[in-house]
């Protein structure tokens, strides 16, 4: 008995590691600041979706702006509450209350989804003469990192290649987010919602 016990931690200790490592891929891990090798290249655009926390996904778009990994920031993402500025309105606001020039913003405001964010996003940039862009940082909570990433393959079309960039710090999902009913609830909610969006590819 006690041996099947230390075997199920074991078996569960592993598949909450594996777990977060595949919903939380992070391309700029490792670096110590933009350069011109592997994943560490600046890109044409930085992408933050709302959702979850939107103001701590907006402050790491902000941060790495400053950081010059992109002089362009695109926000997208509605509000539940269409009475109310956008969600992608407040990010831009909080932009520039951080210092950024509004012409270097760009704003999506229609979206309710991961999958409208990721085509609304590619019309932005083809409308805004972004067809030239290659590379766009792509930021967003770490539990809805890998998801999004699926979504916005459809900017691949444009040859565009997403980096991928998941706040460091989200109130919703620390290291510890296994010990929580909130954590276990988003983990396998993107899980069930990963599954479903290859499902609908396979048809």
């Amino acid at each position: 008995m006690r041996n099947f016990l230390l075997v199920l931690v074991g078996l569960v200790i592993v598949f909450i590691t594996v777990l977060s490592v595949y919903l939380t891929p992070d391309d700029l891990r490792g670096c110590n600041g933009v350069s011109r090798v592997n994943d560490c290249q600046p890109a044409d655009a930085i992408v933050a979706i709302s959702g979850g926390n939107t103001s701590a996904r907006a402050a790491e778009a902000i941060r790495l702006y400053k950081e010059g990994w992109s002089d362009t920031l695109i926000f997208s993402g509605a509000a539940a509450d269409t009475s109310g500025p956008s969600n992608a309105e407040v990010m831009r606001r909080q932009a520039i209350e951080a210092g950024v020039p509004d012409t270097d913003i760009e704003v999506e405001a229609l979206s309710q989804t991961t999958k409208q964010n990721a085509e609304r996003v590619k019309e932005l940039l083809v409308q805004a003469g972004g067809g030239g862009a290659k590379r766009v940082i792509l930021v967003t909570s770490p539990y809805h990192q890998r998801r999004a990433s699926l979504e916005f393959r459809v900017l691949a079309g444009n040859g565009i290649t997403i980096v991928n960039r998941p706040i460091p710090k989200d109130p919703d999902w620390s290291v510890v987010w296994w010990a929580t009913p909130r954590g276990w609830w988003l983990a396998i909610g993107e899980l069930v919602k990963i599954i479903a969006f290859y499902a609908g590819e396979s048809r």
